[in-house]
């Protein structure tokens, strides 16, 4: 049984962050011929479910860098590796220092059913208030100020954006904790701005990937990435295709570069692999 697992951003979706035309029915060639396929990004489930609500990926999704498995059929949500209250004061302290709003993600039962909950402090620069307002605001996910964080608030990761140079200095200072681990890249709006995302040390595709071959039975795991946080998927993968657009390390450790994920390259290789 072939289990097909693809990432996001830079890799099944366009520089738009949006399934094209080609591969949104490239997708549903591989649903039509009975191949497992699913995605694992970094991006929070509340992120990604906008972006991929226009296809129907029936088999259990990878949220956050394995922090959160979602079971679209059961509807049931798994949590594992989430941040302490001390890693998250680590981290917060970090922010501040920089004068960077921090965006705290959590997952908190209400009613029966899982909410997602940002806290935040006040937005200090332009593009953080952006975030808030154009992006957050316009999600399900509940918005709370930073001074109501419970101590017991399950969190996922926390995300911040702006300057590069002082984002770049944040994760150069969080990377050397031992139980975190932060992951940076340019931000869409351009401008010098990059995001940063940062999760526990031990939370990470790869063995989330590695649950799901066992759970689903799965003899050949096929993945597709194009950034550092997919190389630990990479590695118990059978085939692992890098990007054109890939960082050099990931292209290494890959079985094979494809097209650039711009240029729908993911869909031209599966219809060629699998004669779609």
């Amino acid at each position: 049984m072939d289990l097909i697992f693809f990432d996001l951003d830079g890799t099944l979706l366009n520089k738009s962050s949006e399934i094209s035309p080609l591969t949104k029915e490239t997708l549903m060639l591989l649903s039509d011929t009975g191949i497992a396929h699913t995605v694992a990004t970094g991006r929070t489930m509340l992120s990604a479910q906008r972006i991929i609500g226009g296809y129907n990926f029936s088999l259990p999704h990878i949220y956050s860098n394995g922090v959160t498995v979602w079971d679209p059929n059961s509807r049931t949500m798994t949590l594992e590796n989430i941040l302490e209250w001390n890693e998250v004061s680590t981290i917060l302290s970090h922010a501040h220092a920089e004068n960077v709003t921090p965006f705290v993600h959590s997952v908190e039962e209400q009613n029966d059913r899982e909410v997602h909950v940002i806290y935040h402090s006040t937005p200090k620069y332009a593009i953080e208030n952006d975030l808030l307002e154009n992006y957050y605001a316009q999600t399900d996910a509940m918005l709370l100020p930073l001074s109501s964080l419970p101590t017991q608030a399950r969190i996922t990761n926390v995300s911040m954006i702006g300057d590069e140079k002082i984002t770049h200095k944040i994760w150069e200072q969080l990377n050397k904790q031992k139980s975190l681990i932060a992951y940076c890249g340019p931000a869409i709006e351009g401008n010098g701005n990059s995001w940063l995302d940062v999760h526990h040390r031990l939370a990470n595709k790869g063995s989330a990937v590695q649950n799901l071959k066992i759970q689903l039975g799965a003899s050949n795991v096929i993945c597709f990435g194009d950034g550092d946080n997919d190389l630990s998927m990479f590695e118990l993968a059978d085939e692992s295709y890098a990007m054109n657009n890939a960082k050099d390390i990931v292209k290494q450790s890959a079985t094979d570069v494809i097209g650039h994920h711009h240029e729908d390259g993911v869909a031209h290789f599966l219809r060629e692999r699998f004669s779609l």
